[in-house]
C-alpha cells in the first residue's frame, strides 16, 4: 500500500492503527491511491471515497482521544456489488440495474463492520448477478488474476473483485457472498484465505440474493486470523472468542469420491504435501469414500441445480422482459434451465437435500472436518473462455464442483493458500465443517494455517 508494505494484514494494520504508528486517514488515503494507480480498472465498480475519508476521520479522532471501537479501528474494507451502502446503487455486476435508485441505507453486515470502527473504501466486481465461478463480467471487464505472470487469466468468482482487492494489496479485506464458492475460488485463485460461514451465521438484509437456500457470506482475507476477527464483527459482537485448537486433537478425512477427478497433477503434489506437512505436525488424517458427494451431483444432474432453479425464480420477470438482452448472454442460458425444473423436481431436491445433510453428519466421527483441494485447477486464461462457449460452461462447471459440495451440505469452509501448481500459480486447501460447525472450523484453521502454508 504505497508507503505501507501491501501485504500487511488486518491484524498487522491493527497494530500500527492502534499504537498510533499509523493513522486511519493516512492509511485510508494510501488504499484510494493504490485504488486509483492500479492499472486494472475492472475491480471495483465503484469506489466510495467521500465516505472512505469520513469514516477514517472519526476513526482517528476516536483512537487519538482513547476511544477505540477495537481490532478493527480505522481497517479499510471493500464490499462485493452486491451488498447495499448507503447513497449508491448495488448493480449486483449488472448494467441492468445500474439506473435503479440508490440504497437508502447500509446492509446489515456493511453497519455492523462500521460498527466496529472499519471504513468503507469502495464496491467490488463480480461475475454478473453472481452467477459463475470464473469472475468474467462483460459489463464491467473481467479483473486480472494478479498472480498470473504469463496471460491474463480469470480471478474466479463470483467475488472477482473482492479476491483480486485482497491479492493486489488495495484492501486487506474484501466481503463476499457463496452461493456455490464464490469466496473460496477466488481466495484460492488468487492465493489468499477465503471463509464462507454457515448459512444463516449473518444477517442478508440489504444483500442482493441469487439462492436464498444457498446464499451465504464472509470475508476474502490475507490470514485465518484476519478471517476470526473479522467474523466476530460481521456478527456485532465486540471481540472473537475463537481459540487455537491443538494440532494434536486435529482430524482430517480426505474424500476419495469426486474431489480428485480430473486434478491437475500440480494442484495434487501441493496438497498432498500439506498433509504431509499436517501429519508431521501431529494431525490424524484419514482417507475415505464419500459415496454423498457423487450423489450431490447426480440429484443435480437428474432434478437440476437448486442453486438454477431459485435463481430462476429471482429473475424469471428480467428473462421475459427486454433486460434479458442487456444481461450476459452466458447468464441468460444458464438461468433459463432453471425452468425446465418442475415444482415437483424442486421439491424432490429439497428433501433429499435435508437428508443427505443428516447422513453427512452421521458419515463423520465428532471432531473431525474434510479437507481436500478447493479447486482441481489453477486459475486458467480468460481468452480461451470468452471465445468458446462450450468451454466457458465446462470449465465453470468444473470450477464449481468442489465447493458447490459443501453449499449444498448447508457446511463451512476456509481456503487457505498451500503451495503453487502449474505456471506458478496458487493451490488452494480446502477444510470444511459442518453446518454451524463455524467456530470448531476456525479454531482448527488458526492452527493448521502455518503448516498448511508451510511457513511452520
Amino acid at each position: 500500500m504505497g508507503r505501507v508494505d501491501a501485504n500487511k494484514s488486518v491484524a498487522g494494520l491493527s497494530v500500527l492503527l492502534q499504537s498510533g504508528a499509523l493513522d486511519p486517514v493516512e492509511l485510508a488515503e494510501i488504499s484510494l491511491e493504490k485504488i486509483a494507480g492500479y492499472q486494472d480498472k475492472s475491480v471495483f465498480t465503484e469506489v466510495l471515497g467521500e465516505r472512505a475519508l469520513a469514516e477514517a476521520k472519526l476513526s482517528s479522532q476516536r483512537i487519538r482521544s482513547g476511544r477505540s471501537l477495537g481490532l478493527l479501528d480505522g481497517i479499510p474494507v471493500a464490499w462485493k456489488d452486491l451488498f447495499d451502502t448507503r447513497g449508491t446503487v448495488t448493480t449486483a455486476g449488472s448494467a441492468v440495474l445500474a439506473d435503479h435508485p440508490p440504497a437508502a441505507t447500509d446492509a446489515a453486515v456493511v453497519s455492523a463492520l462500521a460498527g466496529a470502527g472499519m471504513v468503507s473504501v469502495g464496491r467490488t466486481n463480480l461475475s454478473e448477478f453472481a452467477f459463475s465461478g470464473l469472475g468474467i463480467n462483460p459489463h464491467y471487464g473481467t479483473a486480472h488474476n494478479p498472480a498470473s505472470r504469463d496471460v491474463p487469466r480469470i480471478p474466479g468468482g463470483s467475488s472477482a473483485g473482492s479476491g483480486v482487492a485482497v491479492a493486489a494489496g488495495l484492501v486487506p479485506v474484501a466481503i463476499g457472498t457463496d452461493t456455490g464458492g464464490s469466496i473460496r475460488i477466488p481466495a484460492a485463485f488468487n492465493g489468499i484465505v477465503g471463509y464462507k460461514a454457515t448459512r444463516g451465521r449473518y444477517s442478508m438484509q440489504g444483500v442482493f440474493p441469487l439462492a436464498k437456500s444457498l446464499d451465504s457470506l464472509g470475508p476474502l482475507c490475507r490470514t485465518v486470523q484476519d478471517a476470526v476477527w473479522i467474523d466476530a464483527a460481521m456478527q456485532a459482537r465486540t471481540a472473537p472468542d475463537i481459540r487455537r485448537a491443538d494440532m494434536s486433537g486435529l482430524k482430517l478425512v480426505i474424500p476419495e469420491t469426486v474431489v480428485f477427478d480430473d486434478a491437475e497433477p500440480g494442484v495434487v503434489a501441493a496438497f498432498e504435501a500439506a498433509i504431509l506437512r499436517l501429519e508431521k505436525a501431529g494431525a490424524r488424517i484419514t482417507r475415505r469414500a464419500f459415496p454423498l458427494f457423487a450423489e450431490v451431483l447426480e440429484i443435480m444432474a437428474r432434478h437440476g441445480a437448486l442453486v438454477t432453479a431459485e435463481a430462476f425464480a429471482l429473475h424469471k420477470g428480467r428473462l421475459e422482459g427486454p433486460e434479458a438482452a442487456r444481461m450476459d448472454q452466458r447468464v441468460v442460458v444458464r438461468t433459463r434451465l432453471g425452468e425446465k425444473i418442475a415444482m415437483t423436481d424442486y421439491i424432490a431436491i429439497l428433501d433429499a437435500r435435508q437428508r443427505m445433510i443428516a447422513t453427512f453428519a452421521d458419515s463423520l466421527e465428532p471432531g473431525e472436518l474434510i479437507a481436500h483441494p478447493t479447486l482441481p485447477h489453477v486459475a486458467p486464461p480468460i481468452a480461451p473462455l470468452l471465445a468458446d462457449d462450450d468451454l466457458f460452461f465446462k470449465i465453470n462447471g468444473r470450477t464449481l464442483r468442489n465447493t458447490s459440495i459443501g453449499n449444498f451440505l448447508d457446511g463451512c469452509g476456509v481456503s487457505i493458500p498451500c503451495g503453487a501448481g502449474d505456471a506458478g500459480l496458487p493451490v488452494g486447501f480446502l477444510l470444511s465443517g459442518q453446518k454451524n460447525e463455524d467456530d470448531y472450523l476456525l479454531s482448527a484453521a488458526l492452527s493448521a494455517e502455518a503448516v498448511i502454508r508451510g511457513d511452520a
